[in-house]
């Protein structure tokens, strides 16, 4: 599933996801490996060069800051391929702060399957984007929160840079998360790419795919194809498949259709 996310409705859980947004914090079916991947972070360190993309003279100013809400029902919350909601609908509330400068900060939530009482996720995510030539370029971090189990809390990195291909658009991210206890003393890394080209003025093709290496998954991959249709006055209804590669805990990993609607505010 796509996660809501700042400068752009659904893309970074994406990796799903979400740029990414999807998806290894099952805890119940995480298996933590005991050898530590290090992975370089300089992908993570994206130049910020220029301002954000002015508005049309035609538009009224709206000021330096611009807050936004929206609100989304799944009929399965999917994380990088895996159900964290095991199989059952959730609701997912987003509100993001953006300044013109790129920096912007934002507060996702879900509903998630009940793990010793960790039956809520919010992702406190602070980043900045900007626009360099053709390029969006992304950074930040996120902090994922669990009320009631503190235990499985914990941090990660994020960086992208997505370009115009033709009327379409195509992302690369990356996500990682440093060694930490929550994630069992283990770091881990995902690489995603994803790719969207609209059919007419309605309808916008998605797919996505991604490589997972370290506490969450041990070359887990999986991907997504969908279609995303604009019913208008800010609402947008998605299908999609979903599957993995992931052999353990099939039956939170296995392919699926997926079915939601959102409304942005």
């Amino acid at each position: 599933m796509l996660r809501n996310t700042p400068q752009g409705e659904w893309i970074l859980r994406f990796f799903s996801p979400q740029w990414l947004s999807g998806s290894p914090r099952v805890k119940k079916e995480t298996d933590m490996r005991a050898t530590l991947r290090q992975m370089a972070l300089a992908s993570l360190a994206l130049p910020a060069l220029l301002a954000a993309t002015p508005a049309l003279a035609q538009e009224e100013e709206t000021g330096p800051i611009d807050i936004s809400f929206s609100i989304a029902g799944v009929t399965d919350y999917r994380f990088r391929g895996v159900s964290l909601s095991d199989g059952d609908p959730a609701i997912q509330p987003s509100l993001t702060v953006s300044h013109e400068s790129g920096l912007y900060a934002s507060l996702w939530g879900s509903n998630i399957a009940n793990n010793d009482g960790d039956d809520i996720e919010i992702d406190a995510t602070i980043g900045l984007s900007k626009e360099v030539g053709g390029l969006t370029l992304n950074a930040g971090g996120i902090y994922y929160i669990y009320p009631g189990a503190s235990e499985y809390d914990y941090a990660e990195l994020f960086g992208s840079v997505g370009t115009a291909i033709g009327s379409g658009n195509v992302t690369v991210s990356v996500a990682y998360a440093p060694s930490q206890d929550n994630i069992g003393n283990q770091d881990n890394i995902y690489v995603g790419m994803a790719a969207t080209h609209p059919l007419g003025d309605i309808i916008t093709l998605n797919g996505s795919f991604g490589i997972e290496d370290g506490a969450f998954g041990d070359s887990k991959r999986d991907w997504s194809i969908g279609a995303d249709v604009d019913g208008g006055n800010g609402f947008v209804i998605g299908v999609k498949y979903i599957d993995t590669a992931r052999t353990q805990g099939s039956s939170l990993a296995k392919g699926t259709a997926l079915f939601s609607i959102s409304k942005a505010f």
